[in-house]
């Protein structure tokens, strides 16, 4: 195969996608030609295709996947934090409703002296994004340039902000076709798309919080091990002390799903108060996080207690334009959500709710719209609590209100108020290594 400037290919791209297609193995030297033909343009969107799609249907082999996964980083830039002096620790979660944990914990950690560099994204669907959440601050901005991102982690010791442009572009690309052609959903993609960001990224450690049940994209414990086990040993392999964490999404996080809601809730966790479920799995990934970094004797409970973690927030946020002390936006227009009987509320659906959240303007159906700061669900009780009639359960939150119905129609049969407690389990379902 010839590109434009008729220097001539290694390999041809329908061979390539042949090769999967027909259940073979794809070679090292296959991998590596095709994901930098793509990212040069001579691999044409409609062959990457069909080549997802073979790959969706007939899965990788774990060495396949870890060069997959090293081709990606190969397209692009890779961070080196060595020059700081000290070691660093990351987490990445697959998503979530009212996934806010990023907030608290990239500041609790650096309170021990290990540098968090959080390079995050924004929310497309219904799981909202990081750098949406953190933007409904005032004066607050998401991107950074490496030298920025490097004095941030010396002085501060934490900075949640955008990856750059030049790590892993060939992901980019990858990431946006998945969406578009219905290959999204399948485990060898998503473990390479996460992990070629988070090696080329150069953490020294890596927690990966997968989430399980019906607001994330494993809904079955099966397909979550299976997720966590493949990152965890792409990781591994690419020398980066990686562990996963199986934690409950089958109900929102928290009492809040939407940007400026969740940042609230974060600040209130920060204080030493806040939910019960958001504290203890800020806890749990800290805990990872500090023993990866050699930190185990380190007690984050105390740093959120006694105000630590809160002056490191301040200072994060003061160190990219935002003003801790500002007011956080409020929406103009509520409506509320009320218990229909007397019970023990036994569900409130996750998907549902962020889907609710999404349609009343908190998401974003593609890349680049804009989102509403101001815009969400607010959660009033959790499954095992006990509701009297006409009590509000959820208070929807918007700029627009015509998006309300929408909205209400998303949460049609999202909750269940019954006679008995359901059983509550803890929100760490499991711990991979």
């Amino acid at each position: 195969m010839t590109s434009a400037g008729n220097a001539v290919e290694p390999f041809d791209a329908v061979d390539v996608i042949r090769t999967k297609r027909d259940r073979q193995l794809l070679s090292d030297a296959q991998i590596d030609w095709v994901i930098d033909a793509y990212t040069r343009g001579v691999v044409a969107e409609e062959q990457m295709s069909a080549l997802a799609m073979a790959i969706f249907l007939n899965g990788m082999t774990r060495t396949e996947i870890a060069r997959w996964t090293a081709a990606m980083i190969n397209s692009g830039q890779r961070m080196d934090f060595s020059g700081l002096g000290r070691r660093t620790a990351d987490k990445h979660s697959t998503g979530g409703v009212g996934d806010k944990i990023t907030l608290p914990l990239a500041p609790l950690v650096a309170v021990f002296g290990v540098a968090v560099p959080q390079l995050s994204g924004r929310g497309l669907g219904h799981t909202g994004g990081t750098l949406d959440k953190l933007e409904s601050i005032p004066g607050w901005r998401a991107s950074l340039s490496n030298d920025e991102i490097m004095a941030q982690l010396r002085d501060v010791g934490a900075v949640i902000c955008a990856a750059g442009t030049g790590l892993a572009p060939a992901d980019k690309k990858l990431y946006a076709l998945r969406d578009t052609t219905a290959t999204v959903d399948c485990v060898p993609l998503i473990a390479s798309s996460i992990m070629s960001k988070k090696i080329a990224e150069g953490t020294d450690s890596l927690v990966l919080d997968v989430k399980v049940g019906s607001g994330a994209f494993m809904k079955s414990l099966d397909s979550a091990r299976e997720l966590a086990r493949t990152m965890v040993d792409l990781g591994t392999d690419a020398g980066v002390n990686t562990v996963a964490l199986l934690t409950d999404m089958s109900t929102p996080l928290g009492l809040t799903a939407g940007n400026a809601l969740e940042v609230r809730e974060s600040v209130e966790v920060l204080a030493g108060g806040g939910p019960s479920d958001v504290v203890e799995l800020t806890l749990a990934l800290a805990e990872e996080m500090l023993t990866a970094a050699g930190r185990p004797e380190a007690d984050p409970a105390a740093a959120l207690a006694d105000g630590r973690a809160m002056d490191v927030w301040r200072a994060m946020i003061r160190a990219q334009g935002g003003d801790p002390d500002a007011p956080l936006p409020v929406a103009p227009h509520t409506e509320t959500v009320s218990a229909e009987r007397d019970g023990v509320l036994s569900r409130v659906d996750a998907l549902q709710v962020g889907v609710a959240a999404w349609r009343l303007g908190a998401g974003r159906a593609r890349s680049g719209d804009p989102v509403q700061a101001t815009a969400g669900v607010e959660v009033h009780a959790k499954p095992g609590d006990r509701v009297s009639k006409g009590q509000p359960l959820l208070t929807l939150h918007t700029e627009t209100p015509e998006r309300f119905g929408r909205a209400l129609e998303a949460l049609d049969g999202a909750i269940e108020i019954g006679d008995a407690s359901p059983e509550v389990s803890s929100i760490v379902l499991e711990r991979i290594e």
